[in-house]
């Protein structure tokens, strides 16, 4: 009885390897009949033959060779790699477990009715965040501080930390840095973040500075593609500093509308920078794959799903929609269908294609509608980085693309130990993986990230270098050891 089922894996996995080797097994084919079909020449006949033929033609095939060559690389572009990341970790001064969060709300029943702190105190426990999670100095007023003094506060607190992480690690130095993007969604002060970071750092005079603003959760990605974009049209060796934060100070909501209550509760302080450079010899540790971004901005719920707005008494605050993880699974399904077939294993294309047409012919024939083939992306990636956006977005897409709890175990600790850090939440991500010891050199690697507008950005990395000693120096040093732990199970009727 054990038999057919060995039989049919054995045959499983040649016409799997067969499939995704398609090409090279071709090749192989080819090759070997071209040999059989000149190996009775000799070498002598082969030169003659050569020399026989007219210059011209000799030239043209040249020419003609090159010229493929130089298409090729052209339409290739660049590789682009990731030098190196780091990421702010926040002292326990800034910890704001549970009871804080319920002590403060009582204390200032002018901003906050009792009905508004009892539904904000059940979202924080059924949240996925811990009781570690971070909230800059101004959360910890009475009222918060929401001054732009405040802010600027907390953007040099988490940027340059982050900065100097990353300089820290490297042999890079300010100086060397040709191109610097930042992104924060909300807060945009005068002079810019970029301009900031010029300024403490004392950037060359002609450095290429980009500020981006109001994409949400996804300019992190946003930014890479950005600054892939650059890398692939400059000159080798140039380098491009990303710091991805979402400073939160000015952004607290004083009102009592539930769906503005939201962000309150699951954002917290972070930031990452990273450094990318087109440069195989960098010292870098990935190497960048794909890029795929998809907006559904065209539909009107999705345009609205994060929204910033006033209330009916004024006050200004983010607004999430109740169906904000639909929505994310709708945009994410949009865009794997654009970023699988650059991704997949010809195997699991061929199956998603079997499953289409068989789906077309019974609907063709009356018989229904058969279910398509949900590719297998773990063929790809051997670790899976999903925006720790919430609970409820990490279920939605771990349903939607069949992923096992080890698949999101990052983005679910992610959520917990440091809360939604926004744009920044898959390098922390990464690094978890990294200071677990779970990243080998070869490994791939699949960013996922969704932002307003809405928008879902897909990045791909191979890791060319793991971190020296398990990223020991990251984000996750002082407890890393007490992770995974075990979320509390939620009533999904509450």
């Amino acid at each position: 009885m054990g038999s057919p089922p060995r039989a049919n894996v054995v045959l499983k996995t040649v016409a799997r390897l067969a499939v995704n080797n398609f090409f090279a097994v071709v090749a192989v084919a080819v090759a070997a009949a071209v040999v059989r079909q000149a190996w009775p020449v000799r070498p002598d006949e082969i030169l003659d033959r050569m020399r026989a033929l007219p210059p011209v033609h000799v030239l043209t095939a040249v020419i003609l060779a090159a010229g493929v060559v130089k298409l090729r690389r052209m339409r290739r572009g660049r590789d682009v790699y990731l030098v190196e990341y780091g990421c702010f970790r926040p002292k326990a001064c800034y910890r704001t477990p549970f009871a804080t969060c319920l002590e403060h709300a009582h204390l200032m029943p002018y901003l906050v009715d009792e009905e508004s702190v009892s539904f904000a105190m059940r979202l924080l426990e059924r949240s996925g965040l811990g009781e570690e999670t971070c909230v800059p100095d101004a959360y910890h007023y009475m009222p918060p501080d929401r001054s732009l003094r405040a802010s600027r506060d907390e953007a040099e607190l988490v940027i340059f930390a982050a900065v100097d992480d990353v300089f820290a690690k490297t042999a890079v130095k300010p100086a060397d840095i040709d191109v610097l993007v930042v992104n924060c969604s909300i807060f945009t002060p005068v002079p810019v973040f970029a301009d900031m970071v010029v300024n403490r750092y004392g950037l060359r005079a002609d450095v290429r500075t980009v500020n981006l603003s109001g994409m949400g959760c996804s300019a992190g990605l946003v930014s890479v593609g950005l600054a892939r974009n650059l890398l692939q049209t400059a000159p080798p060796g140039t380098r491009v500093l990303v710091v991805s934060t979402e400073i939160l100070s000015s952004q607290y909501y004083v009102g009592t509308e539930r769906a503005m209550l939201l962000p309150n509760c699951l954002f917290r302080m972070g930031a990452a920078a990273m450094i990318l450079s087109n440069s195989p010899d960098s010292g870098a540790r990935f190497r960048l794959g794909r890029v795929v971004r998809t907006v559904t901005a065209a539909r009107d719920a999705d345009y609205r799903c994060v929204f910033q707005e006033e209330d009916d008494k004024g006050n200004t605050g983010i607004r999430l929609s109740k169906d904000l993880a639909t929505t994310a699974g709708y945009a994410l399904k949009n865009n794997i269908a654009a970023f699988g077939p650059l991704v997949l294993p010809a195997w699991e294309q061929l199956l998603v294609a079997a499953s289409m047409l068989r789906r077309k012919l019974l609907l063709m024939s009356g018989h229904g509608k058969a279910r398509l083939y949900r590719p297998d992306f773990r063929t790809a990636f051997e670790h899976i980085c999903i925006h720790a956006g919430g609970r409820g977005v990490i279920d939605e897409v771990q349903q939607g693309l069949g992923l096992s709890d080890d698949d999101v175990e990052a983005s679910r600790m992610t959520l917990h130990r440091f809360g939604n850090t926004s744009s920044s939440s898959v390098l922390y991500e990464l690094a978890y993986l990294e200071a677990k010891g779970r990243m080998g050199k070869g490994d791939r690697v699949w960013m996922i990230s969704f932002g307003a507008g809405f928008d879902c950005n897909s990045v791909a990395w191979e890791c060319l270098q793991p971190a020296a000693g398990h990223g020991a120096d990251g984000p996750w040093a002082d407890c890393v050891g007490r992770y995974p732990v075990q979320l509390p199970e939620i009533d999904k009727d509450m």
